[in-house]
Order: C-alpha cells, then structure tokens, then sequence
C-alpha cells in the first residue's frame, strides 16, 4: 500500500485550521447576561456564551466589574462588606421546578422560575477573607498586593 504524503499532510493541515478557527471563535464569543436575579447580597447572574477557562472567566469579571456596578447595581455588599456574585449557565433556559435539584427564583412566578444548577464562577469577598473566586480547580484569592494565590479544595 502507497502513502500519499501530500495528502495525508493536507488533511491533517485542514484539521488542525479546523481546530484552530473553533477555539477561536469559542473565545472570541460576546458574554450574554440573560437575566439578574437577587436574594438580598447575592446576586446570580445567568449568561450565555461565558469564557471556557478558568483565567477567561476570572479576566471577564475584573473588565466587566464596573458595567456590572453601573447597569445591574451589582455586587450589593452589606455593610461590612460582605457579597456573593454568582455566575449560572442559563442553558436550555426557564424551566419548571423537579422538585429537587434546581434553582428556583423567587422573584419570578411559577412555573418555568428555575435553571439547572450549573455554576460557572462565584465571586465573594468578606472582611475576613478578602476578594476571592470560587471555580472548579479552587479558589483564586486577590492579596493586597494584587497577585493571585490559587488554593485547591481539600
């Protein structure tokens, strides 16, 4: 049996472009907020099209922090400082309640008020603990000299 060498490095130059062009356009996608729900100093946030990794969604939040102040009044810490923003995967959108393991939101009426769970990111900052995001791999603290310590979960 004969090898095509041209045609074996064409098709494995087109799969690698291929590749190429959809990790691109995953990373260059617009961040979509669906919808902003509260419960006094949470917030949860439902986006489409969030970034993939977890330094893109870390990224997302110190750009975004300030349009999400100034459009959503989000975070609301309480007097000593204290806020949780969570960030939810919206989906396949509203549904209705399985009596068990989604998130319902009380600032909708029944019956299509609830998502599946499914955190992307949490960002919370406490007098004690300072700044920090909660992702997969752990948390990422913010130190006061603005360097980022990774803690992974026990």
């Amino acid at each position: 049996m004969k090898v095509n060498y041209k045609t074996t490095l064409f098709a494995l130059l087109f799969f690698a472009c291929l590749l190429l062009s959809c990790v691109l356009w995953l990373s260059l996608r617009t961040v979509e907020i669906v919808a902003v729900h509260e419960n006094d100093n949470h917030s949860y946030i439902l986006v489409k099209n969030f970034p993939l990794t977890e330094q893109g969604k870390i990224n997302w939040w110190l750009k975004n922090k300030k349009m999400l102040s100034v459009t959503y009044n989000i975070p609301k810490p309480t007097q000593d400082g204290f806020f949780t923003v969570i960030f939810w995967d919206f989906g396949d959108g509203y549904k209705e309640t399985d009596g068990y393991d989604r998130l319902c939101f009380e600032d909708m009426k029944p019956p299509r008020n609830c998502i599946d769970k499914n955190s992307l990111m949490s960002v919370v900052s406490s007098k004690n603990t300072g700044l920090y995001f909660r992702l997969d791999s752990g948390k990422y603290y913010i130190k006061e000299s603005g360097n980022m310590e990774k803690r992974k979960y026990e």
